[in-house]
């Protein structure tokens, strides 16, 4: 059957989905070749036509039959494909609740974020003895196969948990362990299990930490061997690590910890024993707090530590190393609670008696100053002499985090070396099983060396895997001769290559380590030249020049080279090391006597992790120093051999292999997310297991295992001289299918499941013959033994059956007389208890009552009282504030009405502009409207129509209901002749109920209309009324929207204009500091120029000096390194050590420092010159700008007409210079000038004359520029003091009012001063402005302009006149309604609940009735006129609309402004905040300080402004006080709203 002959109607198939990563679908339709479309039907109910890819025409993977859905082996699926395999996962871990599933050789283990019972020694016992196949997939499943398989084929072996972080690989490891510690038991009574298992709980403690993945993450790898003796029992153990993390001891990343030993120590810190620790909560230590998530939850870590410590106990450390520990461990977090201060930027120093590291010195047995010293000191050294030299503060928190580092480190290596001391055993080791639990693929957003170091190990252990499940496979069966199809497979030797093969990126690494200045860029640029472009599997990022990226087997991944050379080098102070190697505690130098010692992997990277191997290097000869250097060994090269060992090992064994995987990334508990599961599946290799497994034969024999495993299923016929003979004939007979089995050269192939077909025939065969033999002994011992159980039970039943009818009945006599005593007692005491508590009940309710009476009482006169006292101060404030306001309001009325009327003409114009442009946005709108009008029409046909057919139904039911009656009396007359035809009858019964269903669906069909019609009557009269309501209202949000919109306006001008002036002061603050920093500056460089001559003098009376003894050494020395690279570098030049150990005679290269210093401070000298100058230039062009600014911003009238005097002075001032340059160019030119030179044609007389030229046409331009203005304040001042009567009729009005309103008569006298000094002033400067004749056309142009805009001021006044009027009468209209609808309100609140709502209804459509009556009645003459009148009152409601709409983002624009601008200010002045004032009060402060300033600032004005001040605020002291109190009363409920 062809493939394509599967794709039939209702064949179910899997498409790709961007969300669920596949989708199940089915087809609706057949496939047929050449077909580019199915016809798809997906789960949620949609259709869907999905394309197939024209170029490789692959149809959709088909879906394995319900029946096999949930199998435990992947590969017994019909369809092997991704989405059967991640669909068969999720249905076994969500629906069945399984986390194991086999994928042919591979268990893969799903994280369930949950405890499962499924882990108990009874679970244990289950799966011990066996097969891999006969009980559900496990984690104990693996291991019995690998215990099954050691003491079946003599063979090490190993299983292999691989995963990322968080999915669950320590646990697996740890269950596999607890197993083979079960099932082996040991071969001694030391309980060499218990040990192992002891083991993991202190490993975990101080190798496990809390990550963001995982709250018990495993921050190293490990490797245990578990070994077995010939019995196959434990004996002992060995335990290898590799790469522990050692920056999480000094740094923890955000919601992260330290690792777990640390907080069990905090926790436990109250125990007497731990007291002189010192130590407290963990929040108290650098180390343990910077992540900011001290506790897990759910976790104890005082438990924690108690099982800790019996692990240790169990494993052979006394208390006395247990406390020794501890002290390590609680001294590390001190020495991070160690601080530094800075003396100058190149050295540092501890503060004396500095109590961290006093406790740190106390408990690790040194000498405190001494300590002191080298944290705060390094160690350089020469060819010929050592240095120490002060270090930074930076530099000095390095060391001590590197010191800390180093120290834990090396208190883990001593833990695994103990570890292993008490595993091992003296017995010889037969076999072992190993089981390694290491780091998964790992890629963060900044990737460093140990995530290379990391990445680069998980593509070994996958080559591994693809070397056991791919590779050697088909070369396996290519060498046996069996009939195979190759496939490809991805091959991740190249990216191995890339990183460890000569000239790779680790053989790089370590030759610019051993560069004198080899740096992390000069790396990266090395990287770059030798493998960009040349390998396909190296990259180089776009905006990087640091970094590089490498495509391994699971994802492409960014390193950034920061770092690499200091972390692969491993560096830590050598003088730090000494002080902790001359401790009086006895443990401490024990961690480092292997320092001097050539021990293969136990370093790490200075923030990473450390590397753990067992093998020693070769001594060297020579010295110490010199050899130590020579042979050290870095990071990445120990790393490299440690991996190499591992795969050895690996590789000499035979794997199982368990893939854990991660299910989301949110810990969540049996939560599936598809798109994690396919990347891990993926990257770990089981879809290619799944494909292999299921064309290949997994397992194999030789011809010789094979006779000696199944000689039990051969009969003695069978068996021939030739073994390969004799095993052809048995299979032959045991399977039938020989495609189940394939013979090689010198193995029998099998597929999945034949073996243990094979198995369960042997096991049946020999149990069949055990049970023979059982079962007649077993016949003939219990024979015997039931007879004589028979004989002896007769004779106990005897006498235990009267015995128990004796008791039987004295216990029926005990049983009725003891329910009687307590029927009476029980009686009694229920009685008594009764009576007390209803006694205690009444005399509590007695007083209970009382209580709550008089407190009743006493609240309801205490209220009583408070509303009295409320009362009067209420009014009394009232009152007072009222008549406060008034005279207030009743003053500034005289300043404000000047403004108002010259403001108003603009306002109404502006209103006459906006009114025409709103008509003009809507002119579409009658077309709109005459829609709707249609729409309404349209509906109302419809009711008409519907109506008639509800008519046309009653008819038509009246006339059936006449034709039933008929025919049921016809009916009746002809019963007796309707007895013979009964079937007849009983058809015309059918009928008859037929058609009373029909009349009672016409009977619903009626109601509904009546009640759909009754509806809409009820809608569109509702509408219409909201319709007016929110007319109303759209009429006050306008007018409150533009009042706000104004004084919002008004309110951030003025508050913008203070800012920007007080900036601009400061601006200019700022520039005359930098200016005379600068002076500074520049006397400081003139000095060192100075100084840096006369050094150059002294260096040319130097050079001629010989240098005695002067030798250069090699520079190769520079790169040799102590093992540990313990600090000893060389000193270059410019770094000076403060102190010589070893003191020199030589004064010529302490000059030759100073010089070098001199000269590198001048150029810093130039720079910082050169930047102050850049910033001195800024600054300047600041304050330009901020002038430039200031300058174009408009100002309120008073200041217009201020900058306008100002310009004109300046102009006639300009104007007078010139004039008087010129009258002196041409005295000079006549008097003091030769003939020659003044001639006419001369050189000289053309250059001046083109200056006179340029010099009267700039005169005419400033002459024009004085007219312009001159007549522009005229008119101002005309504005603002007119002196016509014509002019004056309102302004006299105005200062009637104001005269009648100033109570004192000193107040109107100096009033009246004011206004006649102002009057004469007025009059001065129109004199002075027409002294040259040019003002009499501009004034009569004025009187022009005045008269237009008067008689435009009188038309719109008698237009306002008039709409006021249609107001009033509107507003008396509303008044009578909202009486008549207080009434209504009234009568209806005296009516019960349930008729309210119908008498508000009835009222509701009176109103409406007579409002279209009474226009009806009004346009009844004029249907027109009505229908205009429909139109426009639509017209107006969506005006109105469309009005709010615009007003709406009106007001969110102007908020957004207001925010900016807020922000602004914000930023201006930090702890400025925008107070909003009442407007009449703010313009009016405003207003004063305005004119205060300018009397202030221009002495020369001051006979212009003291009129307008003395006449205008008599009491400006007073209401500027009152102006402040206001705003601090207003800012003050700002802040409390």
């Amino acid at each position: 059957m062809a493939a394509s002959e599967l794709y039939t109607k209702f064949a179910r198939v899997w498409i790709p989905d961007p969300e669920e990563v596949w989708k199940s679908a089915e087809l609706l339709k057949d496939y047929k070749p050449g077909d580019k479309v199915l016809l798809l039907h997906l789960e949620d109910g949609r259709d869907l036509e999905y394309r197939l890819d024209p170029k490789t025409k692959e149809l959709p993977h088909l879906r394995n039959p319900d029946i096999l859905v949930g199998e435990n082996d992947l590969t017994a699926l019909s369809y092997l494909h991704e989405p059967a395999v991640l669909h068969n996962l999720r249905v076994r871990f969500i629906d069945s609740k399984l986390i194991y599933t086999y994928c042919g050789i591979v268990l893969v283990a799903i994280n369930p974020y949950e405890q499962l019972p499924i882990y108990g020694e009874d679970i244990i016992n289950a799966y011990s003895g066996q097969n891999m196949g006969d009980m559900d997939p496990h984690i104990f499943a693996v291991a019995e196969e690998a215990y099954k398989q050691m003491a079946r084929d003599e063979r090490n072996q190993s299983i292999i948990v691989s995963g990322e972080s968080g999915a669950g690989k320590t646990v697996s490891a740890k269950y596999a362990m607890r197993y083979f510690a079960t099932v082996s038991g040991s071969a001694s009574e030391a309980n060499v299990e218990e040990k192992v298992l002891a083991s993991n709980p202190i490993m975990e403690s101080i190798g496990n930490a809390k990550t963001t993945r995982n709250d018990n993450s495993s921050r190293f790898g490990k490797y245990i061997e578990i070994g077995f003796d010939k019995r196959h029992r434990i004996i002992g153990a060995n335990m290898r690590t590799y790469l522990l993390e050692k920056s999480r001891v000094v740094f923890q990343a955000e919601e992260e910890r330290n690792y777990h030993i640390f907080y069990q120590l905090c926790a436990s810190a109250k125990l007497p024993e731990f007291k002189m620790l010192r130590l407290g909560d963990a929040n108290n230590f650098h180390y343990t707090k910077q992540g900011g998530s001290p506790v897990i939850e759910g976790v104890d870590d005082a438990k924690e530590m108690a099982q800790t410590r019996q692990a240790c106990t169990l494993l052979g450390i006394s208390e006395s190393y247990q406390m020794g520990i501890f002290r390590i461990l609680a001294g590390i977090l001190h020495l991070g609670n160690v601080g530094f201060m800075s003396r100058d930027s190149d050295s540092c120093t501890i503060p004396p008696k500095h109590e961290p590291l006093s406790i740190f010195c106390d408990l690790m047995a040194v000498d405190f100053e001494e300590m002191c010293h080298w944290l705060c000191h390094r160690k350089l050294a020469t060819a010929a002499e050592t240095y120490i030299k002060p270090i930074s503060k930076l530099q000095a928190t390095n060391a001590r985090d590197a010191l800390a580092k180093h120290i834990y480190a090396k208190l883990f290596n001593w833990i695994v070396d103990h570890v292993n001391q008490v595993l091992h055993s003296a017995v010889k080791q037969h076999s072992f099983i190993g089981v390694l639990d290491i780091y998964g693929f790992e890629t963060f957003e900044i990737n460093s060396f140990e995530q290379f170091c990391i990445n680069y190990a998980n593509e070994k252990l996958q080559q591994q895997f693809n070397m056991h499940v791919f590779k050697l496979e088909q070369e396996e069966y290519m060498k046996e001769q069996i009939p195979w199809t190759l496939i490809d497979f991805y091959d991740n030797q190249p990216c191995i290559n890339l990183i460890e093969s000569k000239l790779g990126i680790l053989d790089l690494l370590d030759e610019e380590c051993k560069m004198p200045k080899g740096t992390d860029d000069t790396w990266a640029q090395k990287l770059y030249n030798t493998h960009l472009n040349k390998c396909a599997l190296f990259e180089k990022p776009r905006l990087s020049n640091k970094a590089f990226i490498i495509q391994h087997f699971a994802d492409k991944v960014e390193y950034q080279c920061e770092g690499f050379l200091e972390k692969n080098k491993d560096t830590v102070f050598e003088e730090q090391i000494k002080v902790l190697k001359s401790s009086k505690f006895k443990m401490l130098p024990e961690l480092f006597q292997d320092d001097e010692k050539a021990i293969s992997p136990s370093s790490a990277t200075s923030s990473g992790r450390t590397l753990l191997t067992r093998t020693p290097a070769k001594p060297t000869k020579g010295r110490p120093g010199q050899a130590a250097k020579e042979h050290k060994k870095t990071v990445g090269h120990q790393f490299r051999n440690s991996l190499h060992l591992l795969m050895e090992t690996l590789n000499a064994t035979t794997p199982h292999y368990v893939r854990c995987i991660k299910p989301n990334d949110f810990k969540f508990p049996f939560t599936f997310d598809e798109k994690r599961a396919v990347q891990q599946l993926r990257a770990c290799g089981v879809l290619e297991t799944i494909r292999i497994s299921a064309a290949g034969f997994p397992s194999r024999w030789t011809y010789q295992e094979f006779f000696s495993r199944y000689r039990v299923l051969m009969k003695q016929k069978d068996v021939l001289s030739e073994r390969k003979q004799t095993c052809k004939n048995v299979l032959e007979k045991l399977i039938e299918d020989k495609d189940k089995y394939q013979f090689g050269k010198t193995k029998i192939f099998f597929r999945a499941g034949q073996v243990a077909y094979l198995e369960k025939l042997r096991a049946d065969k020999l149990r069949a013959a055990c049970i023979r033999i059982q079962k007649t002994i077993r016949g003939w011992l219990l024979r015997k033994k039931f007879l004589r159980m028979r004989k002896a039970a007769i004779t106990v039943q005897r006498y235990v059956r009267g015995h128990q009818a004796r008791c039987y009945a004295k216990f029926l006599r005990r049983t009725k007389a003891a329910t009687i005593i307590q029927k009476y007692w029980r009686m009694y005491v229920i009685r008594q208890r009764y009576k007390i508590w209803r006694t205690a009940t009444i005399v509590l309710q007695s007083y209970l009552r009382g209580y709550l009476a008089r407190n009743r009482y006493r609240k309801i006169l205490r209220e009583h009282k408070a509303v009295i006292i409320q009362k009067w101060v209420r009014g009394w404030l009232a009152r007072t504030y009222y008549k406060r306001s008034m005279h207030a309001i009743i003053y500034l009325q005289c300043c404000f009405r000047r403004m108002m009327a010259k403001r108003e003409l603009k306002k109404l114009k502006i209103e006459a502009r906006s009114v025409e442009r709103y008509k003009k946005l809507h002119i579409g709108m009658e077309n709109k409207i005459m829609q709707l009008q249609r729409k309404v029409d349209e509906q109302n046909k419809d009711y008409k129509c519907l109506m008639e057919k509800l008519t046309n139904l009653e008819g038509i039911y009246n006339s059936e209901t006449e034709k039933l009656r008929s025919d049921l009396e016809r009916l009746q007359l002809s019963e007796e002749e309707a007895k013979i035809a009964t079937g007849r009858v009983l058809s015309l019964q059918e009928e008859i109920a037929k058609l009373r269903k029909d009349l009672e669906q016409t009977q619903c069909e009626k109601k509904s209309i009546e009640e759909c019609a009754d509806r809409y009557k009820q809608e569109t009269e509702q509408l219409v009324s909201n319709l007016k309501e929110e007319n109303t209202l759209l009429k006050q949000e306008k007018e409150a929207l533009n009042h706000l919109i104004v004084e919002q306006a008004k309110e951030m001008t003025e508050t913008m204009e203070k800012k920007l002036i007080e900036e601009t002061k400061q601006l200019e603050l700022d520039l005359n500091d930098e200016r005379l920093r600068y002076q500074n500056l520049l006397n400081e460089f003139s000095r060192l120029e100075e100084r840096y001559d006369d050094l150059k003098e002294e260096m040319t009376l130097m050079v001629n000096v010989p240098k005695p003894g002067h030798r250069r050494t090699d520079s190769t020395h520079s790169s040799n390194e102590s093992e540990y690279t313990f600090s000893s570098e060389i000193a270059e030049t410019e770094d000076i050590p403060s102190r010589t150990e070893e003191p020199s005679e030589k004064k010529v290269p302490l000059d030759m420092s100073l010089f070098l210093k001199l000269q590198k401070r001048v150029t810093e000298l130039e720079q910082e010159k050169q930047v102050m100058q850049d910033e001195l230039d800024r600054k300047e062009e600041q304050v330009l700008r901020s002038k430039a600014k200031e300058e174009e911003r408009p100002q309120i009238r008073g200041a217009e007409l201020e900058y306008e005097s100002l310009k004109r002075q300046e102009l006639e001032s300009e104007n007078k210079k010139l004039k008087n340059e010129l009258n002196e160019l041409r005295k000079a030119l006549s008097e003091k000038s030769a003939p020659e030179v003044t001639a006419p044609g001369a050189p000289a007389y053309r250059v001046l004359m083109e200056q006179l030229t340029s010099v009267s046409e700039e005169l005419d331009v400033r002459k024009e520029e004085v007219l312009i203005l001159r007549s522009q304040l005229v008119s101002q001042k005309e504005a603002i003091q007119p002196k016509d009567d014509k002019n004056t009729m309102t302004d006299s009005t105005i200062l009637l009012e104001d005269v009648q309103k100033m109570k004192d008569k000193g107040e109107i006298a100096q009033a009246y001063i004011g206004l006649k000094e102002t009057n004469r002033s007025s009059a001065m400067d129109g004199h002075e402005l027409n002294e040259d004749g040019e003002l009499l056309l501009v004034y009569e142009g004025l009187k022009q302009a005045n008269r237009l805009l008067e008689s435009q001021l009188q038309s719109q006044k008698r237009s306002h006149e008039n709409e006021a009027e249609a107001l009033r009468g509107e507003i008396q209209s509303l008044k009578e309604e909202n009486n008549r609808q207080q009434q209504l309100l009234a009568q209806n609140l005296q009516l019960p609940p349930e008729a309210r709502i119908e008498a508000s209804l009835q009222h509701e459509i009176t109103r409406l009735t007579n409002e279209n009556l009474y226009f009806e009645e009004l346009y009844a003459d004029d249907p027109k006129k009505y229908q205009s009148y429909r139109i426009s009152l639509y017209k107006r409601m969506i005006d109105l609309m469309e009005q709010l709409e615009k007003q709406d983002k009106t007001v969110r624009k102007l908020k957004k402004q207001l925010k900016v601008f807020a922000k602004k200010i914000g930023e201006l002045e930090g702890t400025w905040k925008p107070l909003i004032f009442s407007t009449w009060k703010t313009f009016f402060f405003f207003l004063f300080l305005v004119k205060w300033a300018k009397w202030r600032t221009y002495p020369q004005d001051r006979s212009l402004m003291s009129p307008f001040v003395q006449s205008t605020f008599p009491e400006k002291k007073r209401i500027s006080k009152e102006c402040w109190n206001t705003r601090r009363r207003m800012s003050k409920n700002l802040l409390r709203t």
